[in-house]
């Protein structure tokens, strides 16, 4: 006799399914979106794909890089969450939901039936028994007027017998009424008993088994809505070991040593500047000044502009020049230049593994041709051939012009820390050539050209007396490659041009030299083959 509280509570049931429904669904957008920004995020941070000189070689970049590459990862499974609670259990309820609906409905029209028959069962016993009641009281109407005329003297014979007619018809019509109520009653009783014992029971049933399965079907969905998360754990729990890891593998002392390979340049630390006695006038005498004023009042003139002209000059041995890069890198310090070399040679000598592979290939397929000509012509690869080897011996040109200036630089860089204490010994012989009153020995081609003093300030004293005699040559050179000399202090020449060398290699690349005319500068030592007097250095 629920049938209407039991239609609310399957409508209940499905109402709560579906609501557990959108709860999933919004779970399954929270994935979705933190999957989309992780993913943005690590796209923000991601370095863009950069030449192979720029990429990064610090362990602490790298492992960053190798934390954003394991965060993508994640990101990936929150997707596979989102994605199997999405097949696994909102799709699953929406399609249970659709069922139980149809189901329910199926349910309750035939609960709805059946009453309805129990009533219509109803109606048409209680409309045989108004009816019987109607007849059984026109019935008595009819006896009590056929035994009122019965008992009148005054009636006639007719009248009596009209009545006494009447009667029968109305005592038989009541009898029929009263089978027909009696058959009515009967059924009823039999549809009522069938209608709450066998048919409502039933649908009840069913309606039970119904709300039963949607109850196993929400436990169900609860387990697999754990299981999609359950499922990713092995997988996050590598991503966040593989952080783990990448944070251990930063190497602070090997950071450093990057930094350190990466800027150290080989060049020596500048020398002492030497002391400039500004109080000779003042100690000087009459007679001294007489013969050595002159030369010591030039030398006090020249000492003034040496150190702006030394500075101009600096950039030939502790600064980068603003020009074009040069093919030898002679432009770089000595380390960055040895590396820069090396770093061509390698890729030189992949390029020549590559023709030498290309160049045996072709020979073999032009032997296949020769021995079976029905394959192919042997001319044919013959251009192919040529050019093949005229690529390999550019390319051990190119090779063996690289080593040379590679041998040439670490040899220099080598010799650069063996001529350090010499030109510190050097240096103080010159200092200790000075005497207390400040002047210097009368022979100025001892003190400028003389070896202690070209090793100790080679860029201080070339400029101090240029208008002194010129330097003597000690030797000639011939350029092998042409060099522009645009920069300030050096000396342009052409290929094939012969020079004269007034100065040798000190070990930083350049050497100086001087033209017919008169004009000198300094030219790269690479650049040129040189060819010294065999009394030059002792000069």
């Amino acid at each position: 006799d629920q049938f209407d509280n039991l239609d609310k509570h399957t409508q209940w049931g499905i109402d709560f399914l579906e609501k557990y429904a959108k709860f999933v669904k919004e779970r399954i957008e929270i994935e979705q979106n933190y999957a989309k920004q992780l993913r943005n995020l690590v796209k923000k941070y991601c370095p863009k794909r950069s030449p192979k000189d720029e990429e990064p070689r610090f362990t602490s970049c790298i492992a960053f890089f190798n934390i954003l590459n394991e965060l993508n990862d994640y990101a990936g499974q929150r997707e596979v969450v989102a994605e199997e609670m999405g097949h696994r259990v909102y799709g699953e309820l929406m399609r249970y939901s659709h069922d139980l609906k149809t189901e329910r409905k199926m349910h309750l029209q035939e609960g709805r039936k059946a009453q309805q028959y129990l009533d219509m069962c109803w109606k048409q016993m209680d409309n045989s028994k108004k009816k019987f009641e109607r007849e059984c009281k026109e019935a008595e109407k009819a006896q009590q007027s056929y035994e009122r005329l019965d008992n009148d003297t005054n009636a006639t014979k007719a009248d009596v017998e009209k009545a006494k007619q009447q009667l029968n018809l109305r005592t038989h019509m009541a009898d029929e009424n009263k089978n027909e109520y009696a058959a009515q009653l009967q059924n009823f009783n039999g549809e009522q008993h069938k209608h709450y014992y066998i048919v409502i029971p039933q649908i009840y049933k069913q309606l039970q088994e119904m709300d039963e399965r949607r109850t196993i079907k929400l436990s169900e969905c609860y387990k697999g809505f754990a299981d999609s998360e359950r499922k990713v754990i092995p997988i996050i729990s590598k991503c966040l070991e593989g952080m783990i890891l990448a944070a251990k593998s930063v190497d602070e002392h090997r950071d450093s040593q990057l930094v350190i390979d990466c800027f150290k340049s080989g060049f020596e630390p500048p020398g002492d500047f030497p002391f400039e006695d500004y109080s000779q006038n003042i100690y000087r005498t009459i007679s001294d000044g007489t013969i050595s004023t002159p030369k010591q009042e030039g030398m006090r003139i020249d000492s003034k502009t040496t150190v702006g002209k030394a500075k101009g000059k600096l950039w030939l041995f502790g600064k980068k020049p603003k020009g074009p890069a040069l093919e030898d890198f002679s432009h770089l310090p000595p380390e960055q230049r040895r590396k820069k070399l090396q770093q061509r040679i390698d890729e030189l000598n992949r390029e020549l593994q590559k023709e030498t592979d290309q160049k045996d290939a072709l020979i073999k397929m032009k032997d296949v041709y020769e021995k079976n000509p029905q394959m192919g012509d042997p001319g044919s690869l013959q251009p192919k051939l040529t050019e093949t080897m005229s690529n390999m011996d550019r390319l051990r040109m190119e090779i063996h012009k690289n080593e040379a200036w590679l041998s040439e630089v670490e040899g220099k860089v080598a010799a650069r820390s063996d001529r350090r204490h010499s030109s510190d010994i050097n240096h103080l012989v010159t200092q200790g050539r000075e005497s207390p009153e400040g002047s210097y020995t009368d022979d100025a081609n001892q003190e400028v050209r003389g070896p202690p003093q070209q090793h100790a300030h080679p860029n201080e004293f070339d400029d101090e007396f240029e208008d002194d005699d010129p330097l003597p040559a000690i030797g000639h050179c011939k350029a092998i490659y042409p060099f522009d000399g645009h920069n300030e202090g050096t000396l342009a020449m052409k290929e094939g041009e012969i020079l004269y060398i007034i100065e040798e290699d000190k070990g930083d690349g350049w050497t100086r030299a001087r033209r017919h005319n008169g004009e000198e500068g300094y030219v790269p030592t690479s650049y040129i083959d040189v060819t010294l007097e065999k009394n030059s250095k002792g000069a």
